[in-house]
């Protein structure tokens, strides 16, 4: 007991010394909420100690008392975790019963999954599991804690990159919709163009706009990556009259209104995409675990 108020208080004082010097770490630039954080790094630490401690004691095996223990908090916290998706999509009724905010119950998603990943290992004392049912269930418990991790970063990312370096705000599904617009707009535009626009417009712009193109490019340089695909018209802009000029100013707009519209495609696709590789695991993970605590209750 008193090791356990030893660390508890401890804990306390980290969490002091966190808050008085927040500003000085820049936390909250970085976490939705630096509190979440700070409890689970203290429990991390709390869950490390107590295996030493075990591990000195007597060896850790999974259907040892300890063992047993660890799994059994692994597989609350898992379920703890995977509530947060049943919440997402009951929002009245978590309103109307007062189940707590949004925000509180996507914290323990994030930690609480993390954390469920350490008691596994611990559960399995950091070992390679030998039967199909407990590897298949140590590997997807690493990949979903991953993959979760990796989301999380992908959605603080990917915004702030689409934010600061675009002009054009796109709903992913408008996309299609969007691109025959513009196209729509840039061929009314060009029957009323020199031959030159009208040849460059065929050589160089025609495929763009007709349907979308991702490229990687808009992951490392969003505004660089569109802004050397203007290059062309900027040296077709010198050799043209004023009135020609304009139009092309018009036709860069749109073109350049689609390459935003590409750069949005390319980003928000990861997002999806990840959606695919974390979501579907994740319940193929829930439904292992159940048939993991039948076959120890049963044999």
């Amino acid at each position: 007991m008193s090791f356990v108020l030893f660390v508890v208080n401890n804990g306390l004082m980290i969490i002091q010394v966190f808050n008085m010097d927040r500003k000085l770490f820049a936390l909250e630039k970085w976490l939705e909420s630096p509190n979440w954080f700070l409890t689970f790094v203290i429990a991390t630490a709390v869950c490390l100690l107590m295996y030493l401690l075990n591990a000195v004691l007597g060896e850790i095996r999974p259907y040892n008392w300890w063992g047993l223990t660890y799994g059994t908090l692994a597989t609350v916290l898992m379920a703890g975790a995977g509530l947060y998706a049943v919440r997402r999509r009951m929002i009245k009724t978590a309103l109307r019963w007062r189940l707590g905010k949004n925000q509180a119950w996507l914290q323990f998603h994030l930690y609480g999954g993390t954390l469920a990943l350490l008691l596994t290992l611990m559960h399995s004392g950091f070992r390679v599991p030998s039967g199909a049912l407990d590897w298949w269930l140590w590997a997807l418990s690493i990949w979903v804690t991953a993959s979760g991790i990796a989301g999380v970063m992908l959605q603080k990312w990917i915004p702030q990159i689409l934010t600061s370096g675009l002009m054009t705000e796109v709903v992913y599904e408008r996309i299609p919709e969007l691109i025959a617009e513009l196209r729509a707009k840039s061929e009314k535009l060009l029957q009323t163009c020199a031959d030159p626009v009208k040849d460059f417009y065929r050589k160089n712009l025609a495929v763009a706009l007709t349907s979308v193109q991702p490229r990687f490019i808009y992951y490392l340089d969003i505004a660089g990556g569109i802004q050397s695909r203007l290059k062309g018209l900027e040296y077709l802009r010198r050799f043209l009259p004023v009135e020609e000029k304009e139009k092309l100013d018009r036709l860069e707009t749109y073109y350049r209104t689609k390459l935003e519209i590409d750069a949005h495609y390319t980003l928000q696709k990861t997002l999806r995409w990840w959606m695919y590789t974390h979501v579907p695991l994740s319940l193929v993970l829930l439904i292992l675990i159940v048939f993991h605590l039948f076959a120890v209750w049963y044999y």
